[in-house]
């Protein structure tokens, strides 16, 4: 069931990124599929997290009009490194997810521009500029679209409650070899 609200939710952030940016120009700088993806691949699922990447590139380079295949590659490269890194460090604290959305966002930038770089195409407007309005913009609104999933596919048997600052577990317990009787 993960899957497909995690889907839907990829399907209206391609949606969001080719009208919001029509409605307002601030919104053009934050990418609501980057988003996606590294949520996606925070959850270690290979396949998904790659996938994901590949549709939400190719979809939001043939919506735009741009070289297709370009945004693709680097968010599917994208999630893959986010997916061997969630792999390697747990990730499941909302305060290390920040610094993961601006490294996934930078990465996803530079590759993007480095592929039109390489084929000879110049990419609309300023690269250093559109990459700091990028970054800044895709991690206040990846943060808060975070929360908002966590807070839907939570299960309902858990308390509602969750905490950001998750508790350390106990390290005393009870000695399982009992030397006297």
């Amino acid at each position: 069931m993960d899957q497909v609200k995690i889907t839907i939710a990829l399907i209206i952030a391609v949606l969001l990124q080719w009208t919001l940016r029509n409605i307002a120009e601030p919104l053009a700088f934050i990418d609501f599929p980057l988003i996606i993806v590294v949520y996606a691949a925070l959850q270690r699922d290979a396949l998904k997290a790659i996938f994901f990447g590949t549709f939400a590139g190719l979809a939001v380079d043939a919506l735009s009009g741009g070289l297709l295949g370009a945004s693709g590659f680097s968010k599917t490269l994208v999630a893959y490194m986010v997916l061997e890194l969630s792999r390697r460090v747990y990730m499941d604290n909302l305060l290390l997810r920040i610094p993961v959305i601006a490294g996934a966002c930078l990465l996803d930038d530079l590759v993007y521009y480095g592929v039109h770089k390489m084929m000879g195409q110049e990419p609309i407007g300023q690269m250093f500029v559109t990459m700091s309005y990028n970054l800044i913009g895709t991690t206040i609104a990846g943060t808060a679209i975070f929360i908002l999933i966590d807070h839907f596919l939570a299960d309902r048997s858990r308390s509602r409650k969750r905490e950001i600052f998750p508790t350390r577990r106990q390290t005393r317990r009870k000695n399982p070899i009992r030397l006297s009787k």
